[in-house]
């Protein structure tokens, strides 16, 4: 199985300069070199080389059958992300407000079940902690196609196969128009956003760099957001493409679960031979395993190293007041990241494609996969805290098509199908640790375990 890559043609440029230094070269030539350049039969030979070369330009067809595999693994100390995944899960399978209620109960409980995964989980905040695996299909032979099967590895242990369904396309619905004019009201910005950047105990020369939203104009809100990123496409939840999870299949996937093997996807429209074989480097990453220690108002960032892992980024958020109340009431909006070059952070904390990730090593805006430590400099967060962090381990995109792609440029490449693969491991906390509040109480002999936990369960059972 090959990988597939998109051929890029890039155009030659000339700097002026570099026109000017050829053009004094050519003058400074001896004339029967000059004479050369114009031999009509030389000319002719040239241009045939050339016309020769694009005639042999490979015909590339799309895929009749494409699919979308995102696979992440999010991990998270903060305490209540059991309670927001039991609500997700019960807004879906329970229904509504009723089924987000029944769900946070379970999950304050400790006992949310197997089910009631939705797709997207592989995009989630790391409110969370678990592997999510978002999946879609579409051919070309049949662009409505409502259902299909993914026949899985015993590994993934989640039995034989997957359901992929598409969503109902949803009715216009006639909204009516008020007609009455509302007066549009606006009130000047306050506050700062402030932007710090790179790994160290102690904030470096020349920072932070400072908006301030109140006199800023849009030239200044240009120069100062700074954001690198360039997400991929992946899979997708829309009528036409097949996915999973869905309504009718929402089992989560466990956390013993690995794809690698084969996945056989079954359906009207979609060639017999779409069988792509998934290998170590697409399989579900380890969570990230996050230490932080405060030392003398810095953040020291220990990890371990996750196998596959293509670089890592950190990134902090956070704020503080300005002290006052009321209208004249104003705060600061704090970020710092891990790269050697100011950015915003908020566009790499997702899947990016391995050309982009090696080219922001290189940069020093992402850190190699051999990095293990950071340090949040002191001084920027209020008290070494009070900052959401993020972090995240690239992994590696894969291309599968099949048949290959001829090594000879006449034969036109007209594959069955082609997979994408997109794979990723993320960590959500608190800038310092969560300390003794990420760790479970232990209730006293005497007392009762939970009067709030008892009364949801009275609510809504068991």
């Amino acid at each position: 199985m090959k990988t597939c890559r998109s051929a890029r043609i890039f155009p030659q440029r000339i700097s002026t300069l570099t026109t000017l230094l050829i053009a004094a070269g050519i003058s400074s030539l001896p004339a029967v070199v000059v004479a050369q350049t114009k031999n009509k039969a030389a000319v002719s030979a040239a241009t045939k080389s050339v016309a020769s070369t694009k005639e042999i330009v490979q015909v590339v067809k799309p895929p009749i059958a494409l699919a979308y595999i995102d696979v992440a693994t999010s991990a998270s100390d903060m305490p209540g992300g059991n309670l927001m995944a039991g609500a997700a899960q019960g807004a879906q399978s329970g229904g509504g407000l009723f089924g987000a209620l029944t769900g946070m109960a379970k999950g304050a409980m400790g006992g949310a079940s197997d089910r009631g995964n939705v797709f997207g989980n592989t995009h989630s905040l790391g409110f969370a902690s678990g592997k999510y695996v978002d999946v879609s299909v579409y051919t070309s032979k049949n662009p409505g196609l409502n259902d299909a099967k993914q026949f899985i590895p015993s590994v993934m242990n989640l039995g034989e196969s997957l359901q992929l369904n598409a969503p109902v396309p949803e009715k216009s619905v006639h909204v009516p128009v008020d007609e009455n004019p509302v007066e549009p009201t606006y009130e000047k910005p306050k506050g700062k956003i402030s932007v710090y950047w790179g790994c160290g105990e102690t904030i470096r020369p020349g920072q932070p760099r400072t908006l301030d939203v109140a006199t800023a104009s849009m030239d200044d809100y240009a120069k100062f957001f700074v954001m690198r990123g360039k997400t991929t496409k992946g899979a997708r939840w829309q009528p036409g493409h097949p996915a999973w999870p869905n309504k009718v299949d929402d089992r989560k996937v466990p956390d013993t679960a690995s794809l690698i093997g084969q996945h056989n996807f079954v359906g009207n429209g979609i060639p017999e031979s779409f069988k792509v074989s998934l290998a170590a480097p697409q399989d579900l990453m380890p969570p990230i395993e996050l230490k932080q220690t405060k030392k003398d108002g810095a953040v020291a960032l220990d990890w371990k190293s996750i196998p596959h892992a293509r670089g890592y980024f950190v990134a902090v958020m956070g704020g503080k007041s300005d002290g006052n109340s009321g209208e004249n009431a104003s705060g600061e909006m704090i970020v710092w990241t891990s790269s050697e070059l100011a950015d915003f952070g908020f566009g790499l904390m997702d899947y990016q494609s391995n050309q982009d990730i090696d080219k922001w090593i290189k940069e020093k805006v992402i850190l190699p996969a051999s990095a293990t430590q950071c340090a949040v400099p002191k001084g920027i967060f209020p008290d070494g805290g009070a900052g959401m962090l993020r972090m995240i381990a690239y992994g590696s995109d894969a291309f599968f098509a099949y048949p290959p792609r001829p090594e000879d440029p006449k034969i036109a490449w007209e594959p069955d199908w082609q997979t994408k693969v997109r794979v990723k491991s993320v960590f959500g906390s608190i800038l310092g640790g969560m300390g003794d509040m990420g760790e479970k109480p232990q209730p006293k002999k005497e007392e009762k375990k939970n009067k709030a936990t008892d009364l949801l369960k009275s609510l809504f059972g068991n």
